[in-house]
């Protein structure tokens, strides 16, 4: 079996290192910025916008290094969420509980779901995996003991040993980024890693990696499972930052706004997941602020954006950055 050569890093990596550097540093920094304001409302804002990051980064793993476009994530991150919402319902609130099981449940469901996807591709893959989503999405639709169609609230923010590690805004805040930066490692080292490089071999000519010698489907079963388990994970964020869990965050819908979010970014880059929500959240926040038919704005920026900027916000970055430098 040939083996791959590792990535030689780039000096243009490194710039973008250092400025994930500074991206991280500055939502670390954005708890003291809020004390001076409307602390709640930001700290809230901005939890939402780490989590959905989390969602964002899953979905940049398969579809921008596997090539695996997935129209069905929303799914993963409703279990994460379903799951803490019914182990509080029986009075399970500890997350040395719900959190794994969050995972444990994400994983499984990725497993069962990856096993019969991956055996198609292009279009078939696509609307295989808003199926499964969908059927997650009715599922607990039908869930009457939980809410139903009506959704249910947690009775508290989950606890770690009996303390409330979640009981401010701040802790869940700075819980939240921990999660984020943790999750942003996690994928950056996997994508670099010998799994990776195999993972996007496969993307660019699957049957060339199947003739070295790579299992291809078992490379992107894995990947599949990674992705599910990093959006039960913003699940269980989720459900915590809102206190309320509800079928609307399994919908087609959510699942089409985090592939917008990946490409708004900058697909296939990682901190492009992280700018591509961040952007996506606030400006939602900001035009729903003028008017309720906000995408009517948004929609034809998103076009030009595709049409005009390859790579998304940070590449537009990138090459203006270029164009200004000697």
């Amino acid at each position: 079996m040939t083996t791959l050569a590792a990535d030689k890093p780039s000096p243009r990596t490194a710039r973008f290192n250092g400025a994930v550097a500074a991206m991280f540093i500055l939502l670390a920094l954005v708890p003291f910025a809020a004390a001076f304001g409307p602390e709640s409302y930001v700290l809230g804002l901005i939890t939402r916008v780490m989590v959905f990051a989390i969602a964002a980064l899953a979905v940049d793993l398969l579809c921008g290094f596997g090539g695996l476009v997935t129209f069905g994530h929303a799914a993963f991150v409703g279990l994460g969420a379903y799951t803490v919402a019914i182990c509080g319902a029986h009075g399970v609130t500890d997350m040395a509980i719900t959190l794994p099981l969050a995972l444990i449940v994400s994983a499984a469901f990725a497993y069962v779901t990856g096993t019969i996807c991956l055996r198609t591709s292009g279009v078939y893959f696509i609307m295989i995996t808003l199926a499964f989503g969908q059927m997650a999405y009715f599922i607990a639709g039908s869930l009457a003991p939980y809410g139903g169609d009506d959704g249910i609230t947690l009775p508290s923010r989950s606890t770690l040993f009996g303390l409330s590690v979640f009981g401010s805004d701040r802790a869940l805040y700075y819980a939240t980024l921990g999660f984020l930066v943790a999750s942003y490692l996690l994928c950056r080292a996997v994508v670099a890693s010998r799994f990776g490089r195999v993972f996007r071999g496969a993307r660019e000519n699957p049957t060339r990696m199947a003739t070295v010698g790579y299992d291809v489907f078992r490379f992107q079963r894995v990947g599949y499972v990674l992705a599910g388990c990093l959006g039960g994970l913003a699940g269980f964020l989720l459900a915590n930052a809102t206190e309320f869990v509800s079928p609307a965050y399994m919908s087609w819908q959510r699942s089409g706004e985090l592939i917008i979010m990946v490409l708004f970014g900058g697909i296939g880059t990682l901190y492009g997941a992280i700018v591509g929500a961040a952007s996506y959240l606030l400006l939602e926040e900001v035009l729903a602020g003028f008017t309720e038919n906000w995408k009517l704005i948004f929609g034809p920026m998103l076009v030009l954006i595709v049409l005009f900027a390859r790579g998304g916000l940070t590449g537009l970055l990138a090459s203006i950055k270029a164009r200004l430098t000697p």
